[in-house]
């Protein structure tokens, strides 16, 4: 409106029709659109600057991330188990493919034949995944749009670098080092339940990492990859860099490098590991020879003194390189598959099993606790009965009148039952609701049983306790599904095993009836570690360290420190979790009982020729009994007994007595121990 009434006043005083007015009336537009345009470029620059920086940025940049390098799993004396090396990767400049007539057809067949690869795979990886034609992942590129495409991972070096002598051929290519996982001690040590494995990060990941994980990093999934994925990973870099309309880059705006992972260097020692690994082997092939199933089993050293975890050796086992470059669908059924033994599972803290009378060292002070002397003498007696039910002394024989320290000794199961049995009738016997007042369950939760040990392991079991309330609570739950198989039996059972259904039927019918209850048989099972009682191996070498160290529970830790890639590290402490607190003179009872197990009574045909004079072990056998399967082999213990330093479990499922099968396992790895300095 302005320019128009400025126009018009100027037409009638020059008169509109002269060649001098049209000029002036032209001069005046060009004035007043100049000014209208430079007052839009100062509310532009100054007033909209910063939307208008916003929006250029969004159009015309692009950032990218660079993952750092991860972190090293190191030995206690700094050998890697889990270390980094690195695979050839030919990659291609977008900006070629987008400049080029056929779409870069014709290069990457060209680039197919130098590697030897078919050229769809190559063609495959120049979609975007998720884009309209794109084939399926992996074949496609899930990666970022704006770096250089990765074609062909763990290509032959020669061959890739060969692309690079004549770059006017192969226009673009690149060819990088990428790094992966390595397990340098393969052959020799295995770890890989305790170590872990990396996987490809998921968009749940990337979302709850909160710009931590990008979606081409690689996630720690189990064991100490995934504990300490965090420290390992590091601090990634990113790069911004301008993009033409057509997305393809066109230079680099600005640059972070990334700064490397932690190293986590654990209490691990390669030579201990390396022992138990073979010890399980060993045992399990010699279980089988004598027609054992012999199917899992697992073996845990711990530091007596600090809980320091220097072996954890689970069986069967995997090799961790087949997930190195991501696992093909045919290794990982394998990996689940449960006729291969389920190596995924972490028998040392993710399996439990009934202890046996390995729990006697629990039992037995609980037992003094009741009123029962330690200076006593007790009848092992073939069997005892408790109502109608008759309960075996299993692993030893009638001895007759004997002492408590020839009981551990012998393992004899009988006086331990009159001990439950006596116990369970002071506390009141079916009419007792809690466990308030009971001295084997209090004993058992004061060794730490039943609950996490808090082992800086993903995935750890509790175990089970089950004393009044678990009873109750168990019941309720399935009392339903109970009191229907009551009814109906197990009628597929029958098909193939009509003994076995029988005995099923009855139990249902008992449980639906009454299996709230907390009767005398679960006090007498409870007391040999039998029955619904279950435990980790890391558990019972946690209750022996406790034993060996005067009663402190120390918290198991796998890693030991965190090493910065300056070299600096930071010190995990170790975490005392609790103390157990044993009547007086049981300390010094078990030390010497333990020890008469070793040279004298069921575990002295595996150390025979054992220096144990020199360097004493003392420990306790188990033989678990489970319906419908062998019996599983224990032997818990701690060596020297004059000066302790290790706690050692072994667990060998289905391989018969712990005597043949798990003290010949537990020995092997004390020959390794007893060498240490």
């Amino acid at each position: 409106m302005a320019v128009v009434s400025v126009v018009a006043v100027t037409e009638r005083r020059a008169g509109a029709g002269t060649p001098r007015a049209r000029v002036w009336v032209l001069a005046v537009l060009v004035v007043s659109l100049m000014g209208t345009l430079v007052g839009r470029l100062g509310q532009v620059q100054i007033g909209e600057q910063a939307a208008y920086r916003r929006a250029a940025a969004s159009v015309n940049t692009r950032t990218t991330v660079q993952p750092a390098l991860r972190g090293r799993i190191l030995d206690r004396n700094g050998i890697p188990l889990a270390d980094n090396t690195s695979e050839t990767v030919v990659t291609v400049d977008r900006t070629v493919l987008a400049d080029a007539r056929d779409g870069g057809r014709a290069l990457l067949r060209r680039v197919a034949g130098v590697l030897g690869v078919p050229f769809d795979r190559l063609w495959a990886r120049t979609y975007l995944c998720g884009t309209a034609g794109a084939p399926p992942a992996p074949a496609c590129w899930g990666g970022s749009a704006y770096v250089p495409l990765p074609l062909v991972a763990g290509a032959d070096p020669r061959r890739a670098l060969s692309l690079l002598e004549r770059p006017e051929v192969y226009p673009g290519i690149g060819v990088v080092a990428a790094p992966v996982r390595e397990y340098p001690q393969q052959g020799t040590v295995n770890a890989a339940q305790v170590l872990g494995y990396l996987a490809r990060s998921t968009p749940q990941d990337v979302a709850a990492s909160h710009g931590t994980v990008t979606d081409q990093d690689l996630v720690g999934r189990t064991g100490l990859e995934k504990e300490y994925d965090a420290q390992l990973r590091g601090t990634p870099g990113h790069t911004t860099v301008a993009v033409d309309p057509r997305g393809v880059v066109t230079g680099v705006v600005s640059q972070v490098a990334p700064v490397p992972g932690r190293d986590v260097v654990t209490n691990l020692d390669v030579r201990v590991q390396a022992a138990a690994e073979a010890a399980l082997r060993h045992a399990v092939a010699a279980a089988r020879k004598r027609g054992h199933r012999a199917d899992s089993a697992a073996a845990v050293v711990l530091d007596t003194t600090t809980g320091g975890v220097l072996a954890a050796a689970s069986y069967p086992t995997y090799d961790p390189d087949v997930w190195t470059g991501g696992i093909t669908a045919q290794a990982l059924a394998g990996l689940t598959d449960p006729r291969a033994g389920l190596p995924l599972i972490d028998r040392v803290t993710s399996a439990s099993y009934p202890p046996a009378s390995t729990f006697k060292v629990v039992s037995l002070p609980a037992a003094v606790t009741a009123g029962n002397a330690l200076g006593g003498t007790y009848d092992c007696t073939s069997s005892y009965r408790i109502g109608n039910r008759t309960f075996a002394n299993y692993e030893s024989r009638a001895y007759g009148p004997i002492s408590l320290t020839k009981a551990i000794q012998v393992s004899c199961d009988t006086i331990f039952y009159d001990f439950a049995y006596r116990s369970w009738l002071a506390q009141g016997g079916l009419a007792a609701t809690t466990d308030a007042h009971d001295p084997f369950v209090a004993m058992a939760h004061a060794f730490g049983l039943g609950a996490a040990t808090g082992v800086d392991l993903p995935g750890e079991w509790t175990g089970r306790i089950p004393g009044r309330a678990w009873k109750r609570a168990t019941w309720a739950q399935a009392r339903t599904a109970t009191c229907r198989r009551a009814a109906t039996g197990y009628p597929e059972v029958g098909r193939t095993d009509p003994a076995r259904a029988a005995y099923l039927k009855g139990l249902a019918v008992e449980n639906c009836r009454s299996g709230f209850q907390f009767r005398a048989g679960d006090a007498a099972n409870f007391a040999i570690g039998q029955g619904d009682i279950t435990v980790t191996p890391l558990q019972m070498a946690r209750a022996y360290a406790a034993i060996a160290n005067g009663g402190v529970l120390w918290t198991p830790e796998v890693a030991r420190g965190l090493r910065a890639p300056d070299g600096a590290v930071e010190p995990v402490a170790p975490q005392p979790a609790g103390t157990v607190h044993f009547p007086a003179g049981v300390l010094d009872f078990l030390h010497g009982a333990l020890q008469d197990v070793v040279t004298a009574g069921t575990a002295k045909g595996a150390f025979a020729g054992f220096p144990l004079a020199q360097w004493p072990v003392a420990g306790k056998t188990g033989t678990a009994e489970a319906f419908g399967a062998q019996d599983s082999a224990w032997f818990d213990s701690y060596g020297p007994a004059t000066k302790p330093r290790y706690a050692v479990a072994v667990v060998i499922s289905q391989a018969g007595t712990g005597g043949d099968a798990a003290a010949p396992a537990a020995r092997q790895i004390y020959d390794v121990l007893r060498t240490l300095r």
